[in-house]
């Protein structure tokens, strides 16, 4: 999630900045194009970290207690935070157009939304209004989808995984992954 936030803005502000994107835009290249290559770096680079956390994690001696059909399932809802963050990711790089600015908007963006909605703290502390946002935010929804698959129901406060929940979770992150594509194809890839 931090890597989409806040990489990809980063990446595509630094592209403006030297002067990339505009060659870029100049050549009969998609938008759509960059930005799959432009996430697809950034999913590689961040399955390669989440890879070394999961074995460094067994070799200390956590385990899953989620059976096999949880493990896919899991990974279903991995993407849907990648499709949230990236969409969330494009928004900010449309909107702020320099390197600094990004990075730190993408930055705060993460910080903020993970505070607020039970990524960094129990969702039971919570009060009810951020208990409610966290609920509607999709990547906090499917982090906690992932948590009761995985570590089972003691995990989260709630079930994550009703279909009116999960539908929401699925329908909101595509929906930020469009806005952010739409916004960041006909507002940020263009010349200035």
């Amino acid at each position: 999630m931090i890597a989409d936030v806040s990489n990809l803005p980063a990446s595509i502000a630094g592209d403006r900045a030297n002067g990339l994107l505009s060659k870029l835009i100049s050549m009969p290249i998609k938008p759509y194009k960059d930005f799959i290559g432009r996430i697809s770096a950034v999913i590689t680079l961040s399955l390669l970290a989440a890879a070394l956390v999961i074995v460094i994690g067994f070799a200390l001696g956590a385990r899953f207690t989620g059976a096999g059909v949880a493990i896919p399932q899991a990974i279903g809802f991995v993407f849907l935070v990648i499709c949230a963050s990236a969409g969330v990711g494009l928004i900010a790089c449309t909107l702020i157009k320099h390197l600094q600015g990004a990075i730190m908007t993408g930055v705060g963006i993460a910080v903020i939304t993970s505070a607020i909605s039970g990524l960094f703290a129990p969702y039971e502390f919570l009060p009810v209004p951020l208990q409610m946002f966290a609920r509607v935010y999709p990547i906090s929804s499917a982090q906690a989808s992932i948590a009761y698959l995985l570590a089972g129901p003691n995990m989260v406060a709630y079930n994550p995984l009703t279909s009116g929940q999960v539908t929401l979770t699925i329908v909101l992150s595509f929906t930020l992954l469009l806005a952010g594509t739409v916004l960041y194809s006909r507002l940020g890839w263009r010349l200035e």
